[in-house]
């Protein structure tokens, strides 16, 4: 898709209520009825006004000044009792199969030593910058584990534009799976970076 110079460099913008976030990182509701999806988000805030209380997926040593803001913004009690994924399971609801091998290769690592790198299932990068990360995980001499989704690189299926040789150059080293078990990945005590 190819953006006017001027909407390009409205996607560079940062979203001030949310960086470092730029208005390119915000994933876009396709709607045929902005209207209605409008209407929709209207009743949910006036009913969260209205509700005795919001629960948040947070706590107030991470999220303070969001904390504030959403008391200002809604009259009710806000909870905020996570992070859950504390307290509960990792689900099975992933779309993709997730690669459970890279938690056993996660318990052969130093603790507080790998770097856990994971875009998410919304995000798309372009070439250039896969190639970059790459460099940067081979550069870095530490172990990772990096998520790379199919269709995560713009144009690509999979892993065909790593750098020639990045694979034998990482082998030991850094793991490289479609998809991961994020919750169980983040709970290893291997995981020094995310």
């Amino acid at each position: 898709m190819a953006f006017s110079p001027v909407l390009a460099c409205r996607l560079e913008e940062p979203v001030q209520v949310l960086q470092p976030l730029k208005v390119k990182d915000i994933p876009e509701i396709k709607t045929t009825k902005p209207e209605g999806l409008n209407e929709l988000i209207n009743r949910m805030v006036k009913q969260a006004k209205a509700s005795s209380g919001i629960i948040w997926n947070s706590f107030e040593e991470l999220e303070q000044d969001e904390l504030t803001r959403l008391g200002k913004d809604f009259p009710v009690p806000i909870f905020p009792i996570g992070p859950f994924h504390k307290y509960f399971p990792a689900s099975s609801s992933s779309l993709l199969t997730q690669d459970q091998s890279c938690i056993s290769w996660l318990d052969t690592q130093v603790p507080n030593s790998a770097l856990y790198v994971s875009f998410g299932i919304i995000a798309a990068i372009n070439e250039a910058e896969f190639q970059e990360i790459a460099w940067g995980l081979a550069n870095s001499k530490q172990p990772f584990l990096w998520v790379v989704r199919p269709g995560l690189v713009l144009g690509s299926e999979w892993l065909e534009p790593l750098p020639d040789g990045f694979l034998e150059m990482i082998r030991g080293r850094g793991r490289i799976v479609k998809w991961a078990p994020q919750q169980e990945v983040l709970a290893r005590p291997a995981i020094g970076g995310f």
